[in-house]
């Protein structure tokens, strides 16, 4: 069969990427990334998705090539990746790429550990391996009509990821192009996904679906290919390929667009136009939650202060998190604890026994939800107005066009550090959360990743 000219150009991408040198701005937040992921990892050992994919994994033995964060355990890759791509995401911690649709970090870097630890990599191999990750996932998805594709019932959150984490493990299992089809193959034939996830109320499965599945496929696409099993050599043109069984255009009048998986290549770095969340709660609450910390500040104004308060964000994003029965991903409930304690913090967006809290009740129930199409229009951009009624009659009102920590108004290094070392320190201990760090920040100059593994094991 003859290669079309797309896949030869990604696929011999994938394979020279780890010898090509990131430019700094890529580099540095790559970093931030990986930091940031990695205190996902550790927070989410101690939720109950974390101590579920733990408890799993451990049944499943499995050669000792990499390990299981939070835990002492070690296993084989793929069983690693599975378990700390669910940690990652066991609550609303890790990175989202609003361009499309996805939560790369999540399945991408758990992915690169795991191949990483395996191959004895340094950290420069990871790096790249994980910038590059972010590239195939955030195109992939969006070669796919992501918006409707998701509409309909498909979850990108899935899709992107799981081949970013399949690019980035070919990456360090040092493929050559011909190998990175077949692992490209296995990919597309792992590729699944339903937006059914929000039914879920334990976040367990959720956690499988945005992380696990897709570090886990992955990494079981290269290690395959790695032992020598051979498949496909273009899972993307050809008849009955990829995008043919993935064409949605009947429904959503637009077929997929395949030519978006080479389009600025090398010189577009996705991972620059990915979002850190500032506050570890559900990504729609993020602006809001930014608009009540300015008024509080600059207010000086407290809860009892309060008549009523109007929150307005995406129609999509209010569909998500609308009196949601679990605290970190309920708006009402956060823009409560935001107005009742000045600020929000880890503990507080997951302390279940407070949603029943008689104080936080009562103002909650002041608290109105409204998805605005006008906002709508504007995703994925994640805006977010709060308009406040206080007693005294005054109205206060801010708008959040860009969210602290999105590509548009990033966090800088320090204020990274902060947020990973407040989520480290709690499970690892003030020492050696501080070390992680440190680490982190020079990790290009690590010769083997498995030098991380004390820091993050418990």
């Amino acid at each position: 069969m003859t290669i079309s000219p797309l896949m030869q150009e990604l696929a011999g991408y994938i394979a020279a990427a780890r010898r090509k040198a990131l430019p700094k701005p890529a580099l540095e937040t790559t970093k931030h990334h990986v930091l940031d992921t990695l205190a996902a990892m550790v927070s989410g050992a101690k939720l109950l998705p974390g101590r579920m994919a733990i408890s799993y994994i451990k049944t499943l033995g499995g050669t000792r090539e990499a390990m299981v964060v939070g835990s002492k355990f070690m296993t084989s890759a793929v069983n690693a990746a599975l378990a700390n791509g669910m940690l990652a995401h066991a609550d609303e911690t890790d990175d989202s790429h609003a361009p499309s649709l996805t939560h790369p970090g999540c399945g991408i870097v758990s992915a690169a550990l795991a191949m990483a630890e395996r191959g004895r990599c340094d950290g420069t191999a990871m790096l790249r391996a994980v910038a590059l990750g972010y590239d195939v996932s955030a195109r992939l998805s969006r070669s796919l009509q992501h918006v409707d594709f998701r509409r309909v019932g498909h979850l990108t959150h899935c899709f992107g990821p799981t081949f970013g984490a399949a690019a980035a493990s070919a990456a360090l299992a040092r493929f050559n192009a011909d190998q990175v089809r077949h692992v490209l193959s296995y990919t597309a034939q792992q590729a699944s996904g339903l937006s059914t996830y929000m039914r879920d109320l334990d976040h367990i499965e959720k956690a499988f679906d945005f992380g696990g599945m897709a570090a886990r496929n992955g990494v079981a696409a290269a290690t395959m290919v790695a032992a020598g099993c051979t498949g496909v050599d273009d899972v993307f043109s050809g008849e009955r390929n990829f995008f043919i069984a993935f064409d949605e255009s009947r429904r959503i009048g637009r077929p997929p667009e395949p030519e978006i998986m080479v389009r600025g290549l090398g010189t577009t770095y996705e991972i620059v136009n990915t979002n850190i969340k500032r506050w570890s709660v559900g990504s729609p609450i993020q602006a809001p939650l930014d608009s009540l910390l300015e008024l509080i500040r600059a207010e000086r104004i407290t809860a009892d202060d309060v008549e009523q308060v109007v929150v307005r964000v995406s129609t999509s994003g209010a569909n998500t998190v609308d009196n949601r029965e679990m605290p970190d991903i309920c708006m009402q409930h956060l823009c409560a604890v935001m107005l009742i304690d000045g600020i929000v913090t880890f503990e507080s967006a997951h302390d279940e026994k407070r949603m029943k809290n008689r104080e936080v009740l009562v103002l909650r129930s002041r608290i109105e939800l409204v998805g605005d199409e006008e906002l709508q229009r504007l995703t994925p951009e994640r805006h977010g107005i709060v308009d406040i009624v206080l007693k005294n009659g005054r109205k206060l009102h801010h708008h959040t066009k860009a969210v602290r920590g999105t590509a548009q108004n990033p966090m800088t290094r320090a204020e990274v550090d902060e947020k990973c070392y407040h989520l480290l320190a709690p499970v690892l201990g003030k020492k050696r959360a501080r070390v992680l760090c440190d680490t982190v920040w020079k990790l290009e100059s690590i010769k083997d990743v498995r030098k991380l593994r004390p820091l993050l094991q418990s």
